[in-house]
């Protein structure tokens, strides 16, 4: 039997304020992350500052906000009323301090009772706060939580507000890289949700004047709309709708209070429901739900007193009720939808008619796909328990305590040797494998039919539990493995044209990413450098003091579990799959997929040349 441990008082301790941060980032911040996921905890640090700062706009002060990234070091300024000066340390460095608990001052907050300030300090490896209000200044700062300097009161001349400047910790996230693509998205939903505020970022400024209807436009080309964007307005309350004419599934885009709550939660639920309710009575029809928002592309705003959210992150509302003596959430979005987006659909007969037309035709494919989609689900069914197809993770398999999909991945891979490698390396907690038989089938151009008749197609859509929209979608990030070779980048290429086809909010919502893995394997009898390109292989032969060997990966087949499990570890590698604003989804697939021009032989000779350029460097 085994020595049963000792448990005394020496074994109890208090963690104070920042040592508890550090320990457990993860309850504050979410995932840590690298930079390559929009959700990653650095990111989440620059929302947690300038939520205070959205929140002093909100309260009539300031309407512009300066935001730079420079060198891994983040700065915010904005122009409210400045952190009272006795206060400054306190307000960024003891827990349960802070001006929101004052119902009066942040009746619909932002930020949660000053938590996210004391995150950003407790986990960067220099933190700097400095306000400026009453014709004086006061400055402080902290390193990794620990008060290094505490400037006395100062005159200054500076227009009042709050300056915040944090350098993330790297003992805490591993080889981070802010990417701006993900900042400006941020900064553009803030804009959005707050028209009249300026954002300026590394000297670019972002202005919104129509709110949700620029954030709509911004995610819908023009030509790509059924009918012009409804916008409607009230009290509390903002949505935005249209139909896509290409699109199949729904896109729903919902805030709280200026918190974009990429899980959704009882408001985008009631949303969904009240779409579907105010247009079966204006029709007065009983529309299949899914046939009346497929194809749907929509956004609400609500703001709410003292908002629960389901984690510090805010990424899914709890809240039933709107507080302030006004009914649930539910109750409130049904009303304000089915009084405003009704006396829409009468005045705007047009609009209606596109409506009507486009649930019909979703009735006619819906009923057209019912026995393949039904013959489909058992195949899929009996393929991932019989065939392995799907190498699930314990998030989904039910050996966890807790269900959590931002915690999950899956590879899709090519080949039996490349899957296996991944299989045997991964993390079985939180990470899955699925497995590709050949080259996928071209999806160009193709109907939805072709996803439920196409096996892999429809064995991939249901280990992603997508069939029905994204809302399901069971794993968090999804990452295409294949090898570094002329085949490896066709199959990714189909697979993106697969998403691009059919699931497109999959990429709109940051889903989607490229497996980096190292191009070369350089090493002496002392050292191992992994290197993804040929100027890393240069260096890394430099960098040894003995005879390299060098060895040149072909395929993720050759990569051993022992290696792999570098790979797509702590220190894995991923390529965002974003897509261009400049071109439509529908403009994209024709260029890269259909028929071969003259300009896409252009293209792909330029860019050759490119890459060989880099080659030869």
């Amino acid at each position: 039997m085994a020595k049963q441990a000792t448990y005394t008082e020496d074994n109890i301790r208090s963690l104070d304020w920042k040592e508890h941060i550090r320990m457990r980032p993860g309850m504050y911040i979410g995932k840590l992350g690298d930079g390559s996921s929009p959700d990653d905890g650095i990111y989440i640090l620059i929302k947690e500052v300038i939520d205070n700062s959205i929140d002093e706009y909100v309260m009539g002060a300031g309407k512009t906000i300066e935001i730079s990234v420079k060198d891994k070091t983040v700065t915010i300024r904005d122009y409210g009323r400045g952190i009272p000066l006795g206060k400054v340390v306190d307000v960024v460095s003891k827990m349960n301090t802070g001006g929101k608990y004052d119902s009066k001052a942040f009746k619909k907050s932002v930020g949660l009772n000053g938590v996210g300030t004391k995150a950003v300090n407790a986990l960067s490896s220099h933190f700097k706060v400095q306000s400026i209000r009453d014709e004086k200044s006061k400055i402080a700062e902290f390193e990794q939580g620990n008060l290094i300097a505490d400037d006395d009161i100062q005159p200054s001349s500076s227009r009042k507000g709050t300056k915040v400047s944090f350098t993330p910790d790297n003992t805490i996230f591993n080889k981070y890289k802010y990417r701006n693509e993900y900042i400006i998205k941020m900064i553009k939903n803030y804009v959005y949700l707050n028209t009249g505020l300026t954002i300026i970022f590394n000297g670019e400024k972002y202005f919104s004047k129509n709110g949700l209807k620029d954030l709509l436009e911004e995610n819908i080309a023009v030509d790509d709309m059924l009918y012009p964007i409804i916008h409607l307005k009230g009290e509390d309350i903002e949505i935005a709708l249209t139909h896509s004419k290409s699109q199949y599934s729904e896109e729903f885009h919902s805030f709280v209070n200026g918190q974009h709550t990429t899980q959704g939660g009882t408001h985008q639920n009631a949303f969904r429901e009240s779409i579907v309710k105010t247009v079966r009575d204006f029709f007065g029809k009983n529309y299949e739900a899914s046939d009346i928002r497929k194809s749907i592309v929509s956004a609400i705003s609500i703001k709410v007193m003292e908002p629960v959210f389901e984690s510090q992150t805010k990424t899914k509302l709890g809240s039933t009720d709107m507080g302030g003596g006004l009914p649930t959430v539910r109750t409130f979005i049904n009303d304000f939808v089915k009084t405003n987006l009704d006396n829409y659909l009468h005045k705007n007969s047009n609009a209606a008619e596109q409506i009507q037309r486009k649930i019909l035709q979703a009735e006619r494919e819906r009923k057209d796909l019912s026995g393949i989609r039904k013959l489909a689900r058992e195949r899929a069914k009996k393929a991932n328990l019989h065939n392995k197809k799907l190498r699930d993770c314990r998030v989904h398999l039910g050996d966890m305590k807790k269900d959590n999909r931002l915690d999950s991945t899956l590879f899709i891979t090519e080949g039996d040797s490349a899957s296996g490698s991944i299989t045997k390396s991964r993390n079985v907690n939180t990470q899955a494998v699925f497995s590709l038989r050949g080259k996928p089938l071209n999806s160009f151009g193709m109907s939805k039919k072709i996803v439920y008749e196409n096996e892999e197609f429809n064995l991939l859509q249901a280990a992603l539990n997508i069939e029905d929209g994204i809302e399901n979608l069971r794993y968090n990030n999804i990452v295409i493995a294949t090898d570094a070779d002329v085949d490896g980048m066709h199959i990714r290429l189909l697979l993106i044209t697969f998403f691009l086809q059919f699931f497109p909010e999959l990429i709109k919502e940051g889903h989607l990413y490229i497996l980096e893995t190292p191009l070369f394997r350089v090493r002496d009898k002392k050292e191992t450098h992994y290197c993804y390109s040929e100027t890393e292989k240069r260096n890394a032969i430099k960098s040894l003091k003995g005879k390299p060997e060098i060895t040149r990966f072909k395929g993720l087949g050759e990569i051993s579990p022992d290696e792999f499990v570098h790979f797509i570890g702590d220190s894995i590698r991923l390529d965002p799959v974003m897509l261009d604003k400049e071109m439509s989804i529908d403009q994209l697939l024709t260029f890269y997929m259909g028929k071969n021009t003259p300009e896409r032989q252009k293209f792909i000779i330029d860019n050759l040349k490119v890459e060989l350029d880099l080659a030869e460097e």
